[in-house]
């Protein structure tokens, strides 16, 4: 187990440049398994979650290349479905929550899909039900044996349907599409999740031969075709890395520059930002964060009442940034209210922030209060425990604004979302290092 060593207080100033979308990674890969020709993704995250996904792909009988740092090729010709059934799968898959969209192309292409219960983030309740009413609505066979917590979808063929998703789910939209692709007829799915990622999804299956209509909305239409064939793809830019790390400029006081963003992508992103008294500049595709030497101050409603920062499905704000929202909140001028809907977990790491000295009245498990301190006072060096990968990057923030050396413990929470993050915090001057 490593930990993180962190001296804080420094400013740090550069570039940075976002690594490639983890959660786009996860669905893109799994679409690799629709095709037997060969598939080339770009801007692939050196991110635990993600190599542990394409190890999976390879114990599956994929053929993985690496033709460079982040790309990789990829050719599903010879899939070893008994490795579904084994001891090793069992284990495999549970370690990783992404996992879960294996299913939908192997159901597609093979007729069956199985999965363990999958791992990922403590955060709450990630219920699964979404993908299966989904497989079932498309006529597959649903199992479930409760001893070994192990999922399974059969079909001999798959009918396309109309289905309302009881939630605009995202990685239950991905299963449920790459179901669909290969389905007898045409699938209609409303209240289907339109995030940035999931249209990138959309757009590759149909390169690859699909014929998806409605992008970009919650009304996906489908109409099934016979084979998917090989196709090329680049990932975006990590939105919720871009937002931690206008959040650490912020807090260090520091000037940073957020190289090839993919402005059109953001959304609400820099906006809720800059109700918190940010400055977010738009240089090019480039976001620039000023140093912030007098502060900044969060915007009240116009009827004077208290900021809330919420999240919600696309185009709305990620539940992925709440967290970074909260500890930047902890040094601006004034207060605002966070609301996290989605997981009833993910605001507990709260605790640790009060420990260093952040303002913070947890009201429920899914709104905290924030009143910031206007680095009047600095928050205080700690030892703390990363919970999840976006609480361990908040508190690493945290670390970084903090007078004094912090230590944070369990890091590989945070290795699973953010790559090379003590080299890249160096090269722009951040106090870091790694130890055994």
């Amino acid at each position: 187990m490593g930990i993180f060593k962190i001296e804080g207080g420094h400013q740090l100033k550069g570039s940075i440049q976002p690594q490639g979308a983890k959660n786009e990674a996860l669905q893109i890969l799994c679409a690799v398994l629709l095709t037997p020709e060969k598939v080339t993704i770009k801007n692939i995250p050196d991110i635990v979650d993600v190599n542990k996904l394409i190890t999976l792909l390879g114990k599956l009988g994929v053929k993985v290349e690496k033709l460079s740092t982040s790309s990789y090729s990829f050719q599903a010709d010879a899939i070893n479905l008994k490795y579904l059934e084994s001891a090793e799968f069992k284990q495999d898959g549970r370690g990783l929550r992404g996992s879960i969209m294996i299913v939908g192309p192997l159901l597609a292409r093979f007729g069956k899909g199985y999965i363990p219960k999958p791992g990922g983030d403590k955060i709450g309740r990630r219920r699964l039900d979404t993908h299966f009413e989904g497989f079932i609505n498309l006529g597959a066979k649903f199992r479930y044996n409760r001893e070994e917590y192990f999922y399974g979808v059969e079909a001999d063929k798959l009918t396309g349907t109309y289905m309302l998703l009881d939630e605009a789910s995202v990685t239950g939209t991905a299963n449920i599409v790459m179901a669909a692709v290969l389905a007898e007829g045409t699938t209609t799915i409303y209240n289907a999740a339109c995030e940035p990622y999931l249209q990138q999804l959309c757009k590759m299956l149909n390169r690859m031969g699909a014929k998806i209509s409605g992008i970009g909305s919650n009304l996906l239409t489908i109409e099934g075709v016979d084979a998917l064939g090989g196709t090329e793809h680049t990932m975006l830019p990590d939105m919720i890395e871009i937002g931690s790390w206008i959040g650490l400029a912020a807090m260090t006081k520091s000037e940073l520059t957020i190289k090839n963003v993919s402005w059109d992508d953001l959304g609400q992103i820099p906006n809720v930002f800059r109700k918190l008294g940010i400055s977010v500049e738009k240089h090019g595709d480039d976001i620039h964060i000023p140093a912030h030497t007098d502060g900044y101050e969060i915007q009240s409603y116009i009827d004077g009442s208290i900021l809330t920062v919420s999240d919600a499905p696309w185009p709305g704000f990620t539940p992925d940034l709440l967290s970074i929202i909260l500890v930047t909140a902890t040094q601006a001028r004034g207060s605002v209210l966070v609301h996290q809907k989605m997981f009833e977990s993910r605001l507990f790491f709260v605790d640790k922030l009060i420990d260093m000295g952040a303002k913070i009245i947890l009201c429920d498990p899914h709104r905290a209060t924030v009143i910031g301190h206007d680095f009047k006072s600095q928050l205080k060096a700690t030892t703390m425990t990363s919970p999840d990968i976006r609480a361990g990057i908040s508190l690493l923030i945290a670390a970084l604004s903090a007078k004094g050396t912090s230590t944070i413990h369990n890091i590989e929470q945070i290795d699973r979302g953010y790559e090379h993050i003590v080299e890249r915090l160096q090269a722009i001057g951040a106090k870091i290092e790694r130890l055994d």
